[in-house]
């Protein structure tokens, strides 16, 4: 019986094989894009990856992100403010790995460049999940947890998934809408605060996790 309970000890605490896969990197890494700039998140910083791992590239009017390190890609002139939506088509080529990994929007974003960046985030897995964090340098805020929706459209048998993912700013509520749906409206108390980001205006651009292929469509903003 001790042996079987110590098996069960080690299945839990999980093998290399089950452990978080490690950031790829691809050739001919960098940001490709013209006025596009990148930041990989703080993990793989210190493991001694840089935005060189990724590529952002132009592919026709849409971005081809080939996906190492998980970060930010965004270009300075592209500021929202007022009621306004954001959003853009990500296709994903096909899952990297046997798990999900989330791509999606922030808005909000400003100090990008530092250690003192600030954005809100919504993003969608392969699974049918979403979830909505900020950032506020090194501290995340779990706005709305991660969980099913059925507006999240989920992968194929081959791993391929297409979902639109954006943000409605409307008198003050910020909502993530996925494939045309509401998935989730914050006031803006809940967002802008200590440890959140200042405001709903600011920058908005594109958030993915690592080990991505995916072709993002259709970016851009409206004001209403």
């Amino acid at each position: 019986m001790r042996l079987i309970c110590l098996a069960f000890v080690a299945l839990m605490v999980g093998t290399p094989a089950m452990a978080q896969d490690a950031d790829r990197s691809v050739e001919d890494g960098g940001v490709k894009v013209d006025g596009w700039k990148a930041r990989i998140d703080r993990r793989p910083i210190r493991q001694g990856l840089s935005i060189t791992d990724s590529r952002f590239s132009a592919e026709g009017d849409a971005f081809r992100l080939s996906i190492g390190p998980a970060g930010l890609f965004w270009n300075d002139a592209n500021v929202a403010s007022g009621d306004y939506e954001v959003h853009a088509t990500f296709k994903e080529h096909a899952m990297a790995t046997s798990h999900p990994h989330p791509s999606g929007i922030f808005i909000g974003g400003s100090d990008l460049d530092s250690d003192t960046e600030m954005l809100l985030y919504c993003i969608v897995y392969g699974n049918g999940d979403f979830v909505i964090k900020t950032f506020h340098g090194s501290n995340v805020t779990t706005l709305v947890k991660r969980g099913p929706h059925d507006a999240v459209h989920k992968a194929n048998a081959d791993g391929e998934v297409t979902n639109e993912v954006g943000w409605r700013v409307h008198d003050g509520t910020a909502s993530c809408v996925v494939n045309g749906m509401e998935v989730a409206s914050l006031a803006q108390a809940d967002v802008v605060g200590t440890d959140k980001i200042e405001s709903l205006n600011g920058i908005y651009g594109i958030r993915v996790s690592h080990n991505l292929e995916l072709t993002v469509s259709g970016f851009g903003m409206t004001q209403n």
